[in-house]
């Protein structure tokens, strides 16, 4: 990659980690070219060129996000052996995300199936693509517990995947609309009573 590739590829991930705190802290609707231009003192043009238009910047964003997301949750998981092992790691690695990242930043995985659930289009169905792609990878391995013996053999791994699910929103919730400090605390000793319960 020569130099000039480099900065090109460098401005254009500034632009979309701009477009990510933009998301985060006021939603996917507040992301513009002349927003994310003014946070990194870039023009509108040279947004443009490296981005293309609002809606390939809030695609790009979203994109990344669940890039990261799965990078932070569930990648450094798979070094653990299949079943519960990995799924404990998981949960308690979104836990840890959720405290140090979202409850700070917010979340743009909730947040933003909040803001464009009773929308269509091609920016709801990117981040709905994005959200099941992670509860279909948290399926998988739920299932794989189930196949280890880890957990009851006649387990529903939809139900289960919803409860965790349902946990990480109500952590979310508390810590920040509530500024609950104790929430990842809380969602902790709430997973360790759910798996408690689905036990083999």
């Amino acid at each position: 990659m020569d130099a000039k590739t480099q900065k090109s590829e460098m401005t254009r991930t500034a632009i979309v980690g701009a477009g990510i705190d933009l998301a985060s802290a006021e939603g996917l609707e507040a992301i513009t070219l002349q927003a994310v231009a003014d946070r990194i003192g870039l023009s509108k043009s040279g947004v443009f060129s490296r981005i293309g238009s609002r809606e390939a910047l809030q695609k790009a964003v979203i994109e990344e996000y669940g890039r990261r997301f799965l990078a932070d949750v569930f990648v450094p998981a798979m070094q653990q052996p299949k079943g519960l092992p990995r799924l404990d790691m998981i949960v308690q690695r979104w836990i840890v995300r959720m405290r140090d990242v979202e409850a700070k930043s917010g979340c743009i995985f909730s947040a933003g199936a909040f803001e464009l659930d009773d929308r269509e289009g091609e920016l709801r169905d990117m981040l709905y693509a994005e959200v099941t792609r992670w509860r279909s990878a948290l399926r998988r391995t739920v299932i794989q517990a189930v196949e280890a013996g880890h957990l009851q053999a006649d387990l529903d791994a939809d139900q289960f995947v919803g409860e965790i699910s349902n946990l990480a929103l109500g952590m979310i919730h508390d810590a920040r609309f509530l500024r609950d400090t104790t929430s990842a605390e809380r969602a902790k000793a709430s997973w360790t009573r759910l798996l408690r319960s689905y036990r083999a």
